[in-house]
């Protein structure tokens, strides 16, 4: 009888071990399960513009392409004493290191646009995280700056890309005017139609374009004389 005791007693005590070690590894998984397949609770919806109670817009630049623009875009706000927000994918990042850490290094604030620039639509929430999972981890790693804002490619924004920003920590962010310069238009239909749709707290989408360039000094100057401060989407949603 006082065998079987000390019998049970040893298994209960492997069985209590055992368990000491699982735990932590169960919860962890239990964690990993949660990210990947619970919606949060309240996911916050894509954002297209500040507020309207001030003259502060945002200049966006999305950057998959175009770096042998950017050391001129760059000159260009540095001269006028601007910064913008730049939305980095990770795939760029990687090949052009020494133009990321540039632009990180002017003040510039940095956000992502993705690691591979798909169509996040068409992915799953499971894939979009992960997108957005090595997109910020190359930015981070090479830059220095931790991005805290997203805009998706091709300006989609469906459910699965809301919760998984959501889920990675990012604001989503859209525009209320679109420069349509990835078309190459002449930089003077360029510059008139960013200032004449001009507005309190606009979010305006540009790309590193040799039009965009040329342009930009004449934006930002028009900008300036009826009144508006451009800056970065941090600054603009600071004040609401």
């Amino acid at each position: 009888m006082l065998g079987a005791y000390f019998v049970s007693w040893r298994r209960l005590r492997r069985l209590a071990v055992l368990a000491a070690v699982l735990l932590p590894v169960l919860l962890a998984f239990a964690l990993t399960l949660r990210d990947r397949f619970v919606a949060p609770a309240a996911v916050p919806g894509p954002v297209f513009r500040g507020s309207s109670e001030t003259r502060k817009m945002a200049l966006t630049f999305n950057v998959d392409w175009g770096e042998e623009n950017l050391p001129a875009l760059l000159r260009c706000l540095a001269e006028h004493g601007v910064r913008a927000t730049f939305f980095l994918t990770g795939r760029w990042t990687e090949q052009h290191p020494a133009c990321a850490r540039e632009i990180a290094a002017a003040g510039h604030e940095i956000g992502t646009h993705g690691h591979s620039h798909p169509h996040p639509d068409r992915l799953t929430r499971t894939a979009n995280q992960e997108e957005l999972r090595r997109s910020c981890e190359a930015i981070l790693r090479i830059t220095g700056c931790e991005p805290r804002l997203f805009a998706p490619p091709y300006g989609e924004c469906g459910p699965a890309v809301l919760e998984a920003a959501a889920l990675c920590g990012l604001r989503v962010i859209m525009w209320s005017i679109d420069g349509l310069d990835w078309q190459l238009p002449d930089p003077g239909t360029l510059a008139d139609r960013v200032v004449r749709r001009a507005h309190n707290g606009a979010i305006v989408l540009l790309h590193p374009t040799a039009p965009t360039v040329e342009a930009l000094p004449v934006i930002l100057k028009e900008l300036r004389a009826q009144g508006y401060e451009p800056g970065t989407v941090g600054s603009l949603l600071a004040e609401e």
